[in-house]
Protein backbone atom coordinates (compact mmCIF):
# COMPACT_ATOMS: atom_id res chain seq x y z
CA UNK A 1 0.00 0.00 0.00
CA UNK A 2 1.78 3.09 -0.96
CA UNK A 3 -1.10 5.91 -2.70
CA UNK A 4 -2.98 8.32 -0.45
CA UNK A 5 -6.55 9.70 -1.73
CA UNK A 6 -7.79 12.46 -0.02
CA UNK A 7 -11.73 12.57 -0.40
CA UNK A 8 -15.30 13.43 0.99
CA UNK A 9 -18.64 11.43 1.03
CA UNK A 10 -22.10 10.87 2.27
CA UNK A 11 -22.83 8.57 4.81
CA UNK A 12 -25.78 6.34 4.02
CA UNK A 13 -27.68 3.66 5.94
CA UNK A 14 -28.26 0.23 3.98
CA UNK A 15 -30.97 -2.16 6.43
CA UNK A 16 -31.06 -5.64 5.79
CA UNK A 17 -33.63 -8.17 7.65
CA UNK A 18 -31.90 -8.63 11.12
CA UNK A 19 -29.00 -5.59 10.79
CA UNK A 20 -28.11 -2.13 9.44
CA UNK A 21 -25.06 -1.58 8.36
CA UNK A 22 -22.95 2.13 6.79
CA UNK A 23 -21.07 3.13 4.37
CA UNK A 24 -19.05 6.53 2.59
CA UNK A 25 -20.10 6.49 -0.58
CA UNK A 26 -17.48 7.50 -2.77
CA UNK A 27 -18.63 8.66 -6.65
CA UNK A 28 -16.78 11.00 -9.26
CA UNK A 29 -12.99 11.69 -9.46
CA UNK A 30 -12.01 9.75 -6.97
CA UNK A 31 -13.18 6.54 -8.52
CA UNK A 32 -10.54 6.69 -11.15
CA UNK A 33 -7.90 7.16 -8.90
CA UNK A 34 -9.15 4.72 -7.02
CA UNK A 35 -8.70 2.67 -10.13
CA UNK A 36 -5.46 3.85 -10.76
CA UNK A 37 -4.19 3.44 -7.62
CA UNK A 38 -5.62 -0.53 -7.39
CA UNK A 39 -4.58 -1.88 -10.91
CA UNK A 40 -3.60 -5.46 -10.30
CA UNK A 41 -4.72 -5.48 -6.42
CA UNK A 42 -8.46 -6.15 -6.58
CA UNK A 43 -9.51 -9.17 -4.74
CA UNK A 44 -13.28 -10.76 -4.68
CA UNK A 45 -16.07 -8.96 -6.44
CA UNK A 46 -13.97 -6.22 -7.23
CA UNK A 47 -12.86 -5.73 -3.94
CA UNK A 48 -9.77 -2.96 -2.74
CA UNK A 49 -7.88 -3.61 0.58
CA UNK A 50 -7.13 -0.13 1.97
CA UNK A 51 -6.30 1.62 5.31
CA UNK A 52 -8.83 4.09 6.18
CA UNK A 53 -8.06 7.68 8.43
CA UNK A 54 -11.13 9.39 9.26
CA UNK A 55 -10.19 12.01 11.83
CA UNK A 56 -8.23 10.62 15.13
CA UNK A 57 -9.27 7.20 14.00
CA UNK A 58 -7.72 4.77 11.59
CA UNK A 59 -8.54 1.50 10.60
CA UNK A 60 -8.16 -1.35 7.77
CA UNK A 61 -10.99 -2.64 5.39
CA UNK A 62 -12.01 -3.15 1.66
CA UNK A 63 -13.74 -0.76 -0.83
CA UNK A 64 -16.91 -2.50 -2.52
CA UNK A 65 -17.75 -1.67 -6.21
CA UNK A 66 -21.24 -0.07 -6.23
CA UNK A 67 -22.90 -0.98 -9.52
CA UNK A 68 -25.98 1.89 -8.68
CA UNK A 69 -23.53 4.57 -9.19
CA UNK A 70 -20.22 3.47 -10.43
CA UNK A 71 -18.15 4.16 -7.46
CA UNK A 72 -17.26 2.53 -4.19
CA UNK A 73 -18.87 1.77 -1.09
CA UNK A 74 -16.27 2.38 2.18
CA UNK A 75 -17.88 0.04 5.31
CA UNK A 76 -17.85 2.20 8.81
CA UNK A 77 -17.79 0.10 11.79
CA UNK A 78 -19.52 1.14 14.98
CA UNK A 79 -16.45 1.96 16.96
CA UNK A 80 -15.34 4.51 13.82
CA UNK A 81 -18.90 5.70 13.97
CA UNK A 82 -18.82 6.50 18.01
CA UNK A 83 -15.56 7.85 17.91
CA UNK A 84 -15.97 10.30 15.22
CA UNK A 85 -19.68 10.74 16.15
CA UNK A 86 -20.74 10.23 12.39
CA UNK A 87 -24.58 9.78 11.76
CA UNK A 88 -26.36 8.81 8.54
CA UNK A 89 -26.43 11.81 6.25
CA UNK A 90 -23.13 13.47 7.59
CA UNK A 91 -20.80 14.38 4.84
CA UNK A 92 -17.45 12.31 5.80
CA UNK A 93 -13.85 13.75 4.71
CA UNK A 94 -11.54 10.59 5.03
CA UNK A 95 -8.03 9.84 3.67
CA UNK A 96 -7.40 6.31 1.69
CA UNK A 97 -4.21 4.27 1.67
CA UNK A 98 -4.06 1.84 -1.04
Amino acid sequence: MSDIIETSGPMIRWSGDKASWYFIVLTGDVVGEIHYAAMGRTGGFGSVKVKVTIGGTRWETSLFPDKKNGGFVLPVKAAVRKAETLSEGDTVSLSLQI
